[in-house]
This record gives structure tokens, C-alpha cells and sequence, in this order.
């Protein structure tokens, strides 16, 4: 009995042995990972990106309001250059990735609109594109040293935000903010001003009949306001993506817009 306790004794002792130095290799594996290693850089595909500004020639051109990029892991890249949306191949090769085979939208936005997005679209179809991601903003560099810079993109509030109308088509200057101290929404239809009762809830919107100026203005902005005036006839179903905020009515029509910088 003596020699079965003595031998269990010598094999626990050997036991704490070989536990020891295991143990003492893990809290060194830790204090090394804990002492400068090197963080996992964030990944570039499946986040979505705000288009902040882009340098081309040495003059940077702010981007249009709503422009973005999703670079999918799936291959496909989508988003918007500020005025018309577009789809194309994304290829990724370490930190380099190249858009090819664009398709876009063909929609007419303001001189100022299209001439961000043009310098938007012209960058990201550059050819080969060095990413660099710091924190939440990422930098793409082209072989000429032109730049995108881009942050991740978050849900804008749908309280407070001036959310500019972008479709229908046409819809110009309207724009509509909602208050949720008053209840209310404000803003312009194209061409008079607006203001109604805002209900929210359960990711639904109801307009209270409108208040509106009476002002008269040229026929296309006119056919935007009488199509903006139908969300003001009963709920809404309402989404936000990032900046971009879709109100579908129970008619099916649909409205756009984008959160104003």
C-alpha cells in the first residue's frame, strides 16, 4: 500500500512537471502577442465605404453626397459614384485590388453632382489600386499617386439628418429632416416647403396631412412634389442603409434619399 501511494506520488510529480513548462510557454506566447505584435489589419472586402474625397492631378474634389463602395467577398463590387449606381468586378490580391467591367445607371444629377462623380468614377477605374486601411478610413492609391479616400460607413440617425431627395428623378432641392422632440417632419418637396405630423414606429413612418406653401414653379418640379406628396397618405415603410434612407408607401412607390454632409 505504501509503495502504491509512494509510486502515485512519483507520477503526479512528473505530471506537474511537464505542466509547468507548458504552462510557462502559453504566458510567454501571451506576453509576446501583448508586448508590439502587430494587430490583424482590418479587412477591405465586405465593409461599406463612404466616399470621402478624391484627389486626381494633385486637386482633391469632395465627393457627391451618398457616393460609396462595398467591395464584395464574393467578387462584385457595388455602390454609387454620388449620382448613378454601379456594379463591377473586384479582384483582390493582398493589399492591391483592381475594379474591371463596370455597369452603371444613367441618371442626369446637377453639373456639380456629375462632376464629382465623375472624378470618382475615373479614380476607382484606374487600374490596379494599393489599399490601405487605417482605423476605419482606408486609402486607395493609383499607380499615378491619385488618391480615394474613403471612411466606414455608418447608419445615419434618421432624427436629425436633412436627408436630400434623390428619386424620384428630378427631385432637385427637395429635402426632407424629421424632429423627434416636435414629432414633426420639415423640409422642401421640390418646390414649396412642407411640414406634418411625423409618426415613427416600428420601422414605419406616418405623415400627418401637409402644410405647404403655395408656390408655383416649372412642370418637372412640380410632377416631383405631387409624387413626394403621396408618402403624406398613410404609413410608410422606411430603411436606412448607411446614408441612404428608402421610404416604400403602401402604394409601392418609392422614395430616396441621402443624408447631407
Amino acid at each position: 500500500m505504501d509503495r502504491q501511494k509512494h509510486t502515485s506520488r512519483r507520477t503526479l510529480a512528473a505530471v506537474a512537471v511537464l505542466v509547468v513548462p507548458f504552462a510557462a510557454a502559453c504566458g510567454s506566447e501571451k506576453a509576446g502577442a501583448g508586448s508590439g505584435a502587430a494587430e490583424a489589419e482590418r479587412p477591405v472586402t465586405g465593409v461599406r465605404w463612404t466616399v470621402d474625397s478624391v484627389t486626381l492631378d494633385g486637386a482633391t474634389h469632395p465627393a457627391p453626397d451618398g457616393a460609396h463602395l462595398t467591395l464584395g467577398e464574393d467578387g462584385r463590387a457595388t455602390g454609387s459614384y454620388g449620382c448613378n449606381l454601379f456594379e463591377a468586378r473586384v479582384r483582390t490580391d493582398g493589399d492591391r485590388v483592381r475594379l474591371t467591367d463596370p455597369e452603371t445607371t444613367l441618371r442626369a444629377c446637377d453639373d456639380r453632382i456629375m462632376e464629382g462623380e465623375s472624378a470618382v468614377s475615373r479614380a476607382l477605374a484606374a487600374g490596379e489600386l494599393k489599399t490601405d486601411v487605417d482605423g476605419d478610413r482606408l486609402t486607395l492609391t493609383t499607380a499615378s499617386g491619385d488618391t480615394v479616400r474613403l471612411s466606414e460607413a455608418q447608419d445615419s440617425p434618421l432624427h436629425g439628418t436633412r436627408w436630400n431627395v434623390t428619386t424620384p428623378d428630378g427631385a432637385g432641392r427637395a429635402h426632407l429632416t424629421f424632429d423627434r422632440a416636435s414629432g414633426a417632419v420639415s423640409g422642401n418637396l421640390g418646390c414649396n416647403q412642407v411640414r406634418a405630423k411625423a409618426t415613427v414606429r416600428d420601422g414605419h413612418i406616418t405623415l400627418g396631412v401637409p402644410s405647404l406653401t403655395r408656390m408655383m414653379c416649372e412642370d418637372s418640379l412640380m410632377d416631383t412634389e405631387k409624387a413626394l406628396t403621396k408618402l403624406f397618405d398613410g404609413a410608410a415603410r422606411y430603411a436606412i442603409d448607411g446614408d441612404t434612407l428608402t421610404l416604400t408607401s403602401e402604394n409601392g412607390g418609392e422614395v430616396r434619399a441621402v443624408a447631407a454632409r
